[in-house]
């Protein structure tokens, strides 16, 4: 990935870069659910909403900009859990939060910025791929267009880095969607893999996709859009990340117990926090991978490993057999792979039974 090519000023493709995670909360509509709660305007919800995603620690926020006309067919049938979500026509669950616009939208991008986290949102029609191209540095991609490919090429003509979930859909028509991208834009791309059921199962959360993803796509970034409901310990992300999701992003509320299509399995403020825990603890455990003996290792090394010893007496004058050496630690002296550079030297003084063989004890005659 030639992630220099990237034009932008983005926090999310300057980390990735790095080779740093990245935690993007997708807050969605999500704050239509908490300003009722709280009894506040969408705007105020959503403000406290990214605040609280700052304050946590998470680098980016991300939102979900639509109207519900361009978006679902009246008959659209729900997919979601009814149990938590009992709204079952697409059209009428997103008719409840599309009342944002460029307006509202550019009033969260200056609050983002005044409070320093990378703001974005998922356009999900031309008009608001239009009106966000100004108001942030990375266009996402949903899994639902993933094999929209005008819609797509539009997005990537925009000469911006690409974040693109990947759920729901086959090889083909993830590098078809690629491809599509490759065709107009070089700006870097990060492939999300997903899982398109919300919650996730966590015998359906597939893993090892991300591996898949990193071995027929090398030269992209790839990540995770996560569903499941959050542990405690975050293992899912934590696994994620070490099979080499470097982004990943989940949805964020400030309520788990709210009723909605996107609360119930997303995370909280205080599950944000551990997972950007978790991950710097796996970043410790990781290190570097370089092949090379740690400093930390250098008293166990010199004391665990061997050294030639001499195996009996040998006297003065005597040339050295390798049938009077033995090998025992510590690893102070003469190492044993260098064994035939002792063999064949003479004794330069009386050297003792289960001494450890030093060169001045040595002599070429």
């Amino acid at each position: 990935m030639d992630s220099d090519s990237c034009t932008c000023n983005s926090r999310i493709m300057e980390r990735l870069k790095e080779n740093k995670f990245v935690l993007i909360a997708e807050i969605g509509v999500n704050y239509y659910d908490i300003a009722a709660k709280e009894k506040i305007t969408p705007m105020e919800a959503a403000k406290r909403m990214v605040e609280e995603a700052k304050d946590a620690g998470i680098h980016a926020v991300k939102f979900q900009t639509y109207k519900a006309g361009t978006l679902a067919a009246k008959a659209s049938p729900y997919y979601w859990d009814i149990t938590e979500e009992p709204t079952t026509s697409q059209y009428e669950l997103f008719k409840k939060f599309d009342g944002f616009g460029y307006e509202e939208y550019k009033e969260l991008k200056e609050y983002c910025d005044e409070i320093d986290i990378e703001f974005l949102s998922t356009a999900f029609d031309y008009e608001s791929a239009d009106y966000l191209d100004e108001l942030m540095n990375v266009y996402k991609i949903s899994s639902s267009d993933l094999s929209n490919l005008p819609f797509i090429e539009y997005q990537a003509k925009k000469n911006k880095p690409i974040i693109m979930s990947v759920g729901a859909s086959d090889l083909y028509e993830i590098e078809a969607a690629v491809d599509t991208i490759r065709r107009v834009s070089e700006q870097p791309v990060v492939l999300m893999h997903c899982v398109l059921e919300y919650p996730t199962p966590l015998k359906d959360a597939n893993l090892l996709k991300i591996l898949s993803l990193k071995r027929q796509f090398p030269e992209l970034y790839i990540g995770y859009s996560d569903h499941t409901k959050p542990t405690v310990n975050c293992d899912v992300i934590k696994t994620a990340y070490n099979l080499g999701a470097q982004c990943v992003e989940k949805h964020f509320t400030l309520d788990k117990t709210l009723k909605g299509n996107d609360h119930y399995h997303a995370m909280d403020p205080e599950d944000a926090v551990r997972i950007l825990q978790g991950i710097k603890e796996l970043d410790i455990i990781r290190g570097s991978g370089d092949i090379n003996c740690l400093e930390t290792e250098m008293t166990a090394r010199a004391n665990a490993r061997r050294s030639i010893i001499a195996d009996g007496n040998i006297l003065k004058g005597t040339i050295i057999t390798d049938s009077m050496l033995t090998f025992k630690r510590p690893g102070t002296g003469i190492s044993p792979d260098k064994l035939y550079t002792v063999v064949g030297k003479t004794a330069a003084v009386d050297i003792e039974d289960d001494t450890i063989i030093t060169e001045d004890m040595l002599s070429d005659v």
